[in-house]
């Protein structure tokens, strides 16, 4: 299953010739993977006219986790669950087609413009008068420009999960009325489009609600006092980890298709079963055989599946004692078969595995290259050697040095398939190069906030959120300062190519050689290890539409309705 939490650089594909998941149960042989039909769609939702759909009914949705914090622009509220949830809830100003391509969301957004003036990048944005927060106050230039000032980085006092293009905003000021903001960059910065935007995980908060430090980072905690979209929220229940939302009567868009939306926060194990026993309607089945062959036998439901933005990865803690040394990380990502921890993970479901060579780019989206030189090749006598060089010298079957084992610390979890079978696997290689790998499975809520933010681990796997913005999607992962550094490594060099690629407006061909550039310091600081790139697969009652396998697309949640 996808434990996702964070945005990342991956624009979206029309095909994808490599992908599926599945744990290594499937009793499907290789042979059999390898002459599967690839599947080549990009969103499989079941598409069809709102018009000509039910009016009412509930929609049961499984999310892997309950968050306590529900502002995802703050660094703790950034996880898979609190997100869908949130973007059901406040406003985006922008939807994203299959290919990543944006598009204003005419709910929220008329039209936004980006222009030179005075030898600065200006957006102006012009707001939908009719759009407003569930406490009726209209959103306005002022919501752009707290929100900017927050999401800036200037005041460290704001938690935020990432800064990208707001640190670059000189000024947000009021134009011709209340609904017209004009955005000054003190840089130019390309992907001004994922600003306001829920595919790039940035959406709109109100002003009051993020206008400080300590409002920001705690008026939704545990609560979620105004929202602004075509949902409301209905109720929390904490027992039972479900949050309701409800159908805005005073929404102003098209009317929502449902009554409601309940959310339901359970382990990914448990999923299947609900969804056989009619208990949810959709659930990510992300990398489980067992749960695709559960969900596929239910006669009410279906599956559906399409090129995901998303990829699998492992993260290695540079500030670990034993893994400070870079020469150590980068012997454990040569001492990685990652060919066969991808054909383990995504045996069983018809799509051909295949490595991920790049931590920014697709392998079919343009610019994509192998920048990952002697780092991506399986080689533990290499590993070895490096091992050797950096003092980890071999004893008996472990290495020590200075008297202490390479003992590492590999944190998964609980009921995640995936993790568990790369756990298995690690082992075994990792063993082969006289590393020994413990496995701590830990509960999935306690995850990000109690093992991986605060960086309680040696090595631990998840999937990272794809966002259709390159560079800029992926610094706050990959620079020094970004907020969801979780190898704790980084460079000036990268910070400085990351930093040139995202603000390359004029020269798209020169932001991808930069882009590459970046990812070449990437694999050398050996802090994150891609793996494989992963689909959407979802199960599904069959008689949802528009909701389902989206790939790159958002969710339109008042589209999302039962065919009559």
């Amino acid at each position: 299953m996808k434990v996702s939490r964070y945005p990342l650089s991956l624009v979206a594909t029309l095909a994808v010739s490599s992908l599926a998941l599945s744990a290594c149960s499937s009793s499907d042989s290789d042979d059999a993977q390898e002459k599967a039909p690839q599947k080549s769609t990009s969103v499989n939702i079941k598409a069809t006219d709102p018009a000509k759909l039910k009016q009412g009914g509930t929609m049961n949705w499984a999310i892997q986790m309950f968050a306590t914090q529900w502002n995802i622009t703050e660094v703790d509220g950034l996880q898979s669950g609190p997100t869908e949830v949130m973007k059901s809830l406040v406003p985006s100003l922008w939807h994203t087609d299959a290919s990543g391509g944006q598009h204003v969301n005419k709910a929220f957004l008329l039209d936004a413009k980006s222009a030179t003036v005075k030898g600065k990048q200006v957006v102006t944005w012009h707001l939908n008068p009719k759009a407003k927060w569930s406490d009726g106050t209209p959103i306005t230039w002022k919501d752009l420009a707290a929100n900017s000032e927050a999401l800036s980085g200037h005041d460290k006092a704001y938690k935020v999960a990432s800064s990208v293009g707001f640190d670059q905003v000189e000024s947000v000021k009021k134009g011709k009325d209340e609904y017209e903001a004009v955005m000054t960059f003190a840089k130019p910065f390309a992907d001004w489009q994922g600003m306001f935007n829920a595919s790039a995980n940035q959406p709109l908060y109100p002003a009051k609600y993020v206008s400080d430090p300590k409002t920001f980072n705690t008026a939704y905690v545990n609560k979620i006092p105004v929202t602004g979209n075509a949902f409301k929220l209905g109720s929390i229940d904490k027992s039972a980890k479900t949050v309701t939302v409800v159908a805005d009567p005073k929404w102003w868009g098209d009317k929502p298709k449902l009554d409601k939306i309940v959310f339901h926060a359970m382990d990914t194990a448990s999923m299947p079963g609900a969804f056989a026993n009619g208990e949810i309607d959709y659930f990510d089945v992300g990398g489980d055989a067992s749960a695709y062959k559960q969900a596929s036998k239910v006669s009410a439901g279906e599956i559906r599946e399409a090129g995901g933005p998303n990829y699998r990865h492992l993260t290695f803690n540079g500030e670990s004692a034993k893994l400070k040394d870079p020469k150590v990380r980068q012997a454990l990502f040569m001492a990685t078969d990652r060919e066969t921890i991808a054909k383990s993970d995504l045996k069983g479901l018809g799509w051909k595995p295949s490595v991920k060579n790049n931590n920014f780019l697709n392998a079919n989206q343009k610019g994509y290259q192998d920048n990952s030189g002697k780092l991506g090749k399986y080689d533990p006598k290499a590993a070895g050697k490096l091992l050797d060089e950096a003092g980890w010298k071999l004893s008996g079957k472990v290495r020590k040095k200075g008297g202490q084992e390479l003992s590492l610390r590999f944190i998964i979890p609980s009921g995640n398939p995936s993790a568990t079978n790369e756990g298995s696997m690690l082992t075994q290689m990792y063993q082969q190069v006289g590393v020994k790998l413990q496995i701590q499975t830990v509960p999935t809520n306690d995850f990000f906030d109690k093992y991986v933010t605060p960086g309680d681990f040696d090595v631990t796997p998840y999937t990272l959120l794809g966002t259709p913005f390159p560079a800029s999607g992926a610094t706050n992962v990959y620079t020094r300062k970004g907020g969801n550094n979780d190898a704790n490594v980084g460079s000036k060099k990268l910070d400085d190519l990351l930093y040139a690629a995202s603000t390359n407006a004029a020269d798209p061909a020169g932001a991808l050689k930069q882009t590459n550039q970046a990812d070449v310091e990437a694999w050398q600081l050996a802090g994150v290890l891609p793996l494989y790139q992963r689909p959407d697969i979802a199960a599904i009652n069959k008689k949802l539409a528009n909701m389902g396998a989206l790939g790159m697309t958002d969710v339109v949640y008042e589209h999302i309705g039962f065919t009559k």
